[in-house]
This record gives structure tokens, sequence and C-alpha cells, in this order.
């Protein structure tokens, strides 16, 4: 009777199990995991940085030129050349002349160097000029229009006020140098000159 008892017990507790685990809450199932980002997106593009030479680039290249007026009355022909320089941290302007005649025969072979460094905010640029005469210029550099370029020295130095002007009109590049003399109101053109990219 007593093994009987016991037999009995098992069943009832195995049975009790087996009811237990048929009514065991189902467990969660593990979170779903985010998607993957598409492959197929082009990685972001830094931000383009702007040209600081934007301004003035019309001016690099090799250019020809002949001698057009001024008050100089200088018949010459020169090569000049912007080119930038020192990892583009400058623009520099080389120039000599050719075959030259003056109306007093003086002696007018002339060669310079103008060195353009960008100074102050985007698109501000300040430059300085040396020639074989011993001259040196500083000038402000400012951009009135698209292809022209004003170079103006200081009126608050001695002596004459100059200014250099380029413009590049269906590919011909025309300069004009001008002078400012004490006292004088108005700028008299001193030398002109225009010719194509070589």
């Amino acid at each position: 009777m007593k093994r009987r008892c016991t037999l009995w017990i098992a069943l009832v507790l195995l049975a009790a199990r087996g009811l237990s685990a048929q009514t065991a809450p189902a467990q969660n199932p593990p979170p779903a995991q985010p998607a993957a980002k598409s492959q197929t997106q082009p990685p972001a593009q830094p931000p383009a940085t702007p040209d600081p030479w934007a301004g003035i680039r019309f001016l690099i290249g090799s250019w020809e030129t002949k001698t057009t007026g001024g008050a100089a009355q200088a018949q010459a022909a020169a090569v000049y050349t912007f080119r930038l320089e020192l990892r583009d941290h400058i623009l520099a302007r080389h120039s000599r002349s050719g075959a030259c005649v003056n109306p007093d025969d003086a002696e007018c072979q002339h060669n310079d160097l103008l060195y353009i460094y960008p100074e102050g905010g985007a698109g501000s640029f300040k430059a300085i000029y040396f020639d074989n005469e011993g001259h040196i210029l500083h000038y402000d550099l400012s951009i009135p229009k698209p292809g022209t370029a004003v170079f103006l020295s200081d009126a608050a130095q001695p002596g004459a006020q100059y200014r250099l002007t380029y413009t590049l009109l269906d590919g011909v590049m025309s300069g004009q140098f001008e002078m400012k003399l004490p006292g004088q109101t108005d700028f008299v053109s001193y030398l002109e000159w225009s010719g194509k990219q070589r």
C-alpha cells in the first residue's frame, strides 16, 4: 500500500511538472537588430575650399605685348608672365622687355618683379613691385569687375601716386600704368600696352 502511494505521488508530480512546462510563459524573443546602413550611399565629401585666386586668375599665363600709347611715348615689345609660386601662396609677375626706343634715346630696357599676396579677408590682396631701376612700390589690389585688376599705390606716401590696371577682353590683355604727381588731381597715363597670350 505504501508503495502504491509513493508511485501515485510520483505520477502526480510528473503530471504537474508537465503541466507547468506547457503553461510557462513564452520567453521574450531577442531584440531586433538595427538594419545595417546602406552600403550604396557615397561617403560624405568635405566642403570645397574656395579658390583664393579666383578673382585674378585671369592674369595667369605668359603674354606678349607691345606699347600702344602713353606720355612716355616709348615703343617697346615685351613678355611678361604671371604664375603661382611658393606652393600657390603668391602670384608673381616676371617681366622682360625686348627692343625699345624712347624719344630722348634714354635707356629703356626694363625688367621687373611684381608679387601679389592675399591679405585680410577672402579676395583681398596687396602687391609689392621691384625693378632694375631701384623702384619699390607697394600696392593695394582691387577687382572692380570680372577681368579687371587695379593696383593702386598709397597716396599718403611721398612722391607720385601710381595706378596699374590690367583688363582682359576677348583674349587680349591690355595694361595701363598711370601716375599722379604731387599737387595734381588726376592720373596721367604714362604707358599703355596690349597683347595676346603666348
